[in-house]
Formats: C-alpha cells, sequence, structure tokens
C-alpha cells in the first residue's frame, strides 16, 4: 500500500497525540530500522533470519521494551542498538562523576532531571552506578607488584551506620605505595571499627596476599606498637614515624607562652637539611631539646624513649628526599580529599559504602602518575 507524504504525516500526527505516542512512534522506528538492517546483513553476510529477542534500553529519557531482529548465525548486532547502549554507559559514567565528587544520590537525580527533563530515583541512580561499584571494588582488590620502595600507611574516621549498632565513628585505613618507577598509588583502603596495631596487621597480610613480598621503608604515624607489626610482617622493612606528629603531640603539651620556641627547638632538633647527619645525631639533639624543658613539662620525659630512633631513620637517607620521607603527609592530604566528598554525607549507610567513595577518590588521584623526580636521586632505596 502506498501513502502519499501527507497522508504519513498525519498517521504520525494521530499516533503522536495518543498517550505515550512518541514513545510507540520511537519503538516501532527503532524496531523497522533494525529489521531493515537485518535484511541487508543478511545478503552481505549469507545469513538468515532466526526469529526475534526481547530487550530494554533506556532512549529518549523512557524505558522501552523493544522487539530485536536475530539472525540464524548468531552474529547479527544492530548498529542502532551499539549507539543506544553507548549513550546509556555514558548517562552512568556522568551519574558517578558528580557522585565521587559530593553529591548525594537525590542530588545526582535532581541533576539528572535538569539534564535529561526526567525524574530519576536515588534507587535509579544507585542502579546506574553498580558497573562503577564493580570496577572500584575489583581495583581495591587488584594485583600488587612484588615490591615497593615506600609505604606511607595511615587512618581516617567517619560516621558509619551499621545495622546491629547504629552510628558509630569507624576507622578506614589507606596504604599508599612508591613504586619502583617512582609514581605512587593507593595500594588499599579498608575498614575496621577501630585503628590498631593488629588490624595494621590483618591489612599488611592482605597486601602480601595480593602479591607485595617486598618493602624497604614504611612511614607511619606514632601508633603505640605499630614497629613491631611493621617488623613482624615486612622484617626487612625501614620504619620511619612521622615527625609532624611527633612535633603536633610535643606542642599540645606546652603552654602558649612557650609553644613558639618549643617548636623552633623542635625544628632544630628535625632539621632534615644537614648533609652529614645521621640518626643517632638527631635522637641526641631530641634528647636535649627534651631535657631542656622538662623541668617545665614534666610530661615530655615521656619522649626520651626507645622508640625515639624510629622518627630520626629519615637523615640515613639523601638530603633531596627527606623531606618527602620524614612525615606521612601525602596520605594526609589523601585523607582531606576523602572527607570533602563524604562530608555533604554526614553519616554513612555502609562500610561498603564509604569504602566505594574512597576507593573511587584514591583510583582517581591524577598528581600520582607523574614519577617524583627526587627519588632517582637516592641510592639507598630500590628504583628501577
Amino acid at each position: 500500500m502506498d501513502f502519499t507524504q501527507e497522508q504519513i504525516s498525519s498517521i504520525f500526527d494521530e499516533l503522536a497525540n495518543k498517550k505515550e505516542g512518541y514513545k510507540h512512534l520511537l519503538k516501532m522506528s527503532l524496531e523497522a530500522i533494525m529489521r531493515a538492517e537485518r535484511e541487508q546483513f543478511n545478503l552481505n553476510h549469507d545469513d538468515s533470519s532466526n526469529g526475534y529477542r526481547l530487550s530494554s534500553v533506556f532512549a529518549h529519557k523512557s524505558k522501552i521494551e523493544l522487539v530485536i531482529p536475530r539472525s540464524r548465525h548468531h552474529n547479527y548486532y544492530p548498529l542502532i542498538l551499539s549507539v543506544i547502549k553507548d549513550q546509556d554507559n555514558k548517562s552512568k559514567e556522568l551519574a558517578f562523576e558528580p557522585y565521587k565528587s559530593g553529591l548525594t544520590t537525590e542530588q545526582v537525580g535532581e541533576l539528572f532531571g535538569k539534564i535529561y527533563e526526567y525524574t530519576y530515583s536515588k534507587s535509579a541512580i544507585s542502579q546506574m552506578m553498580q558497573n562503577a561499584r564493580t570496577d572500584v571494588f575489583a581495583w581495591l582488590d587488584r594485583k600488587l607488584d612484588a615490591v615497593y620502595p615506600i609505604l606511607y600507611i595511615d587512618a581516617t574516621y567517619w560516621p558509619t551506620r551499621r545495622a546491629d549498632s547504629g552510628v558509630s565513628n569507624e576507622a578506614y585505613y589507606t596504604i599508599l605505595g612508591v613504586k619502583q618507577d617512582r609514581t605512587r598509588e593507593v595500594l588499599s583502603v579498608i575498614n575496621h571499627p577501630t585503628e590498631g596495631a593488629k588490624n595494621w596487621e590483618d591489612a599488611f597480610e592482605a597486601l602480601k596476599k595480593r602479591g607485595v613480598n617486598q618493602v624497604q621503608l614504611v612511614v607511619c604515624d606514632g601508633l603505640t606498637g605499630i614497629e613491631n607489626t611493621i617488623q613482624k610482617v615486612f622484617p626487612k622493612a625501614t620504619i620511619q614515624l612521622c615527625t609532624v606528629h611527633l612535633m603536633r603531640n610535643i606542642l599540645a603539651k606546652i603552654k602558649p607562652k612557650d609553644k613558639q620556641q618549643v617548636a623552633d627547638d623542635l625544628k632544630a632538633a628535625l632539621n632534615p637539611e644537614i648533609e652529614t647527619d645521621t640518626a643517632i645525631k638527631g635522637v641526641e639533639r631530641l634528647h636535649k631539646m627534651v631535657d631542656k624543658w622538662v623541668k617545665f613539662y614534666p610530661s615530655l620525659k615521656a619522649h626520651k624513649n626507645s622508640r625515639s630512633h624510629f622518627y630520626f631513620n629519615y637523615l640515613n637517607y639523601e638530603v633531596p628526599i627527606r623531606r618527602m620521607i620524614y612525615t606521612t603527609n601525602w596520605i594526609e592530604r589523601l585523607n582531606r580529599n576523602y572527607k570533602r566528598t563524604l562530608r555533604m554525607r554526614t553519616s554513612m549507610p555502609s562500610p561498603e559504602s564509604v569504602l566505594f567513595l574512597l576507593g573511587s577518590v584514591a583510583m582517581s588521584r591524577k598528581e600520582f602518575k607523574f614519577p617524583i623526580y627526587q627519588f632517582s636521586l637516592t641510592k639507598k632505596l630500590n628504583f628501577i
């Protein structure tokens, strides 16, 4: 049956004006295009038609149930379906970007509503990001290198809800590694309700199961017993306790009127710029500083102990890299990025939801991809 152009336009107008008419027209058009494409495919590939299959796609702001034509040899895939699928994947990627930057699922849904003029529920946005969740958790469990010259470790806390115990402030452990090519990567982000040396042991053992067997230097805060844990799992690793944590702990005990002078004395004791300096000399300076102030602040005596040498191992390395290995600043900066992403959400619904966000932040740090030039100057760490 032949129709004039005016008759075809009239039929289309009538269909479009019915309830969900445009959706029906779109469905009919897509299916007609696919049938025509299959006929051409069969001619070009000596194939034949073999019925249809059903599939749901998202197109023009709504879900459409399509009847997809098949070929007998099962190698026909409609080109138009690829275009729609690519659009759907791009939408999922787009949803993930504002979410990992700090927006909630509800806010992402509102943003998508403005872009696509279609209302997205919180559950719909969560479903769209399922692929991203799979990718992030696969990345967090990926195979690791056998050798890492340096590890930086630290924990941050965030209010987290558990079904059996309500909301509590839980610890999230991050391990940042410097690779042999002098680039950096986050090796692990894991959750424990609290921070403790035993939990760090579990974290290190998990690294070994993923392929790590040699670590040369571990930079960490002064958590009680952490040196014993590191030596147990990585017995050949040198331990560097964070000097910034040491300064904070000492200055917290000092009266405001003396704070600047004590801070100046601490900076002199921890000076990383003396070429001929050694860890032994650094410990001696710290103990002299404690002797100077202990009569005014008796609690400082606690800093004159057998752990002191762990704060000065950086002095056994070349001057250009000392400032990079005597604090956990890199990982604390990462912790600040974590909290910037989490802050808009207050408490999180589960530890898995926190790990998803922290992992997404960790895997997207662009600056980690560039080699640190200064590390090429050291002779005491195993860089390629």
